[in-house]
């Protein structure tokens, strides 16, 4: 094995470590504190479980689809395909808290009436329904298979995986589309709050109002700083990915594409970082939950310290019976 490749699967190990602990962390603060009954905060959690997903299944079969093992061609499809779901869930779950907050933000009442959990949990399992085809499309046919190639090949994604596919159906389809409809969606909520914020509170009613439209405009300048992060972790792959489409493979360094795929993968570590600094109500879940640890951890030495001290009393009446 190279320098070079055991730098990079050492830059995946680490990544993937980081994403495991980091939504375990977002996915246990919303479920303890409950605001995973809120339909926003539940889509992070769906966002949070993707990206835990990324750490323990895709970097590491991204890791083997470099090269390292010998499947079936079908099988190392399969693997592939898998790495594209997530990302792929990733994306949709982005759009949805995008709408969800669209919707917050334009006609705040009827939501309140309209929206409940059980509508969160649908929009979830469209994420989940809807990703699950378009990623494989390529176990379909929409593959780079020979049928005069052996049956055990060396599996590396680039190989069985067509730059047709990850262009045109991956990038500008399920990414591009996706993040311009985001953008637009996003720019409308914080022209309509900057509007309505403009406007003096003539009553009680109107001041509620303006308090809850900072709430909604720090929520949402926090959720676009994650699709942003989004953006400029993936979007270099994709661009590189074009430029040996249209252009030719030679015309993208190797080196270049694997800084590419770390950046991506890069991305689900980040999320949770964000939401501690930016979103209150996670860093207080965050805290909470730092404070029941530290009290357990005192709690069970406290426990340990007795149970010491009673067998030592109870050592020292035997040594004296004696």
């Amino acid at each position: 094995m190279e320098v070079g490749e055991v730098i990079y699967t050492l830059l995946e190990v680490l990544i993937a470590v980081g994403c495991c602990l980091g939504n375990v962390l977002v996915i246990l603060a919303l479920w303890t504190s409950r605001s995973i009954q809120q339909p926003t905060f539940c889509l992070i959690v769906c966002l949070a479980v993707a990206d835990f997903m990324v750490g323990c299944v895709a970097i590491p079969m991204a890791v083997l689809v470099d090269g390292r093992v010998e499947t079936s061609f079908h099988g190392c499809v399969f693997i592939s395909c898998v790495v594209i779901l997530l990302t792929l869930v990733s994306v949709l779950s982005l759009a949805a808290i995008a709408v969800d907050r669209y919707l917050r933000v334009v006609i705040p009442l009827r939501y309140k009436m309209t929206v409940q959990q059980r509508h969160s949990w649908l929009a979830v399992a469209a994420c989940w329904l809807v990703a699950a085809p378009l990623s494989f499309a390529p176990m379909l046919g929409w593959n780079n298979h020979d049928p005069l190639s052996n049956s055990t090949i060396v599996c590396r994604f680039i190989t069985v995986i067509p730059l047709s596919y990850l262009v045109y159906l991956l990038f500008f389809i399920c990414n591009l589309i996706p993040l311009l409809v985001m953008t637009v969606l996003y720019g409308y909520i914080f022209f309509t709050i900057r509007a309505n914020l403009r406007k003096k509170p003539g009553s009680t009613f109107q001041s509620q109002s303006q308090s809850y439209l900072r709430k909604e405009k720090e929520l949402a300048a926090s959720l676009s700083l994650v699709l942003a992060l989004f953006a400029l972790s993936w979007l270099p792959l994709h661009i590189m990915n074009c430029i040996a489409y249209f252009g030719g493979p030679n015309d993208v360094p190797v080196a270049a594409f694997y800084v590419g795929i770390l950046l991506s993968h890069a991305n689900s570590a980040v999320n949770p970082v964000v939401y501690a600094f930016k979103i209150p109500k996670i860093g207080k879940a965050y805290v909470k939950m730092q404070r029941w640890f530290i009290t357990c951890r005192k709690e069970q030495e406290a426990l340990q310290l007795s149970q010491t001290t009673d067998n030592n009393i109870s050592d020292i009446k035997t040594v004296a019976k004696q």
